[in-house]
């Protein structure tokens, strides 16, 4: 973060803007729609700024005295001596400074903006890329439409009333959130307040809309954020606490709410920080404690992902769950690897396996796996690559079937080996693999060379 994002408030005071061209006009413009009063120094200052309320116009070449009792400057002249001079005198007097265009010389950054008073959001690249900045408000003012204003005005109403009755930081979040998300901010939309005031009192006389816990079992794919569904990201948002595994990556779990809290559950081979049992123990009791909990879990929560016992669990405790699915590491690592997982001259059918069993054995049904124009997909399945290769080829597999190993895939640190059964094992041994990885099996992965230099996500 090269700069920390701020709001000020300079609602009365003076502020000094430097240059008197159309620039210029534009952030004194900024400026009085902020409440400020305006000095600009030039030594020719266009009509149209010199006759807005609020303007100081000074015309003469700026000097040292033109920063007297201002809170802010912005330079925006075509002289880059006068810039310069500009910032390094108001920085002398500890003057926030911005000089435009010229991020090197300031000690804060002109964001654009999207105005929805009282909710105001502002974007900067930190003059990295303006025109890129300006495109992404073009994007939110086309999602965040005019009237979000009157609902940020209906909220500050009830701000109070609902600070009173609903004492817990926590539940009150979710209880605006439930105001906010719901019919009641679509009433306030359309116009209709009355009813939305009705509806406010009745959730504040509620102790349902208070007190009750949830929780979301949230599928994150197998890395790449990018792969998050909206309704996964929406509701990442929303959670007070975060109840995460091994297999989220840190970019997906940096999309999380800033200050939900933690918790990390991950298991590994032989090292699991807590049991199953004790994982779903907790996501009851933090429920039950009124809190929106994130069950975040790598790739889809229902494909060897255990997700099946913990919404038991939550359904024998009468706990309130959302289940959303995720793209599970076959589909998104497989894509990314350049292999399709079917093709009608390789594979007519494709099959999930896990290679790390209850009992930690690898007691699979070969005879089902060892099938020509099949391909196998395994999970977790490093540890046990020879014993794999080795069953898959005795049941009847040939020994030169094409198979892939992809670590950590759809990230970054994607890596990509392929051989075929007879080989496989002595390749990723030399390549040093680590998990987690996903084997693919099958004429399928011959395909690789030929698509994945297509592929950007490879």
């Amino acid at each position: 973060m090269d700069f920390l994002p701020i709001f000020l408030n300079v609602k009365g005071k003076l502020c000094l803007v430097v240059g008197g061209g159309t620039v210029a006009k534009r952030k004194a413009g900024v400026l009085l729609e902020a409440g400020a009063s305006v000095r600009v120094v030039a030594p020719q200052i266009e009509a149209g700024l010199v006759e807005q309320a609020g303007v100081e116009a000074v015309l003469a070449r700026f000097e040292q005295q033109h920063l007297d009792g201002v809170a802010m400057v912005i330079a925006a002249t075509d002289d880059q001596g006068v810039n310069r001079q500009v910032s390094e005198l108001a920085r002398a007097r500890n003057i926030p400074v911005n000089v435009v265009d010229h991020p090197e010389l300031c000690s804060f950054i002109m964001p654009a903006i999207l105005d929805r008073s009282p909710m105001m959001v502002a974007f900067s690249s930190g003059g990295a890329s303006p025109v890129l900045t300006r495109m992404l408000r073009g994007k939110l003012e086309t999602m965040i439409p005019q009237n979000y204003s009157r609902l940020a005005a209906f909220a500050e109403r009830f701000r109070e009333p609902v600070k009173k009755r609903v004492t817990n930081p926590a539940k009150r979040r979710i209880f605006w959130e439930n105001a906010l998300e719901g019919v009641v901010a679509e009433k306030v939309l359309t116009g209709d307040e009355g009813s939305a005031e009705k509806m406010m009192q009745q959730m504040l006389a509620s102790e349902d809309n208070i007190q009750r816990g949830e929780v979301y079992l949230v599928g994150a794919g197998p890395g790449d954020p990018d792969l998050l569904t909206f309704r996964a990201l929406r509701l990442m948002q929303k959670a007070d606490v975060v109840v995460y595994d091994n297999l989220v990556s840190k970019p997906v779990l940096d999309m999380v709410r800033r200050d939900a809290e933690q918790i990390y559950v991950g298991k590994k081979r032989a090292d699991h920080t807590l049991p199953q049992e004790e994982i779903n123990e907790l996501l009851v009791r933090l429920a039950k404690e009124g809190k929106r909990v994130l069950r975040l879990k790598g790739g889809d929560p229902f494909i060897f992902g255990r997700g099946g016992e913990e919404i038991e669990t939550l359904a024998g405790h009468g706990i309130l769950f959302q289940v959303v699915p995720g793209i599970t590491a076959a589909s998104g690592v497989s894509a990314y690897a350049g292999i399709p997982l079917t093709h009608r001259n390789h594979a007519h059918s494709c099959i999930f396996v896990t290679g790390h069993l209850k009992d930690g054995t690898m007691n699979l049904d070969w005879d089902a796996l060892a099938r020509p124009q099949q391909t196998i997909v395994v999970y977790m399945g490093l540890h046990g690559l020879a014993t794999l290769c080795s069953e898959l080829v005795a049941h009847g597999l040939p020994g030169d079937t094409p198979a892939a190993i992809v670590q950590q895939g759809t990230t970054q640190n994607q890596r990509v080996v392929t051989g075929t059964l007879a080989t496989l094992n002595g390749i990723a041994q030399a390549a040093n693999l680590q998990a987690p990885t996903l084997i693919i099996v099958g004429g399928v992965v011959t395909l690789r060379e030929k698509l994945a230099w297509f592929n950007p996500g490879n």
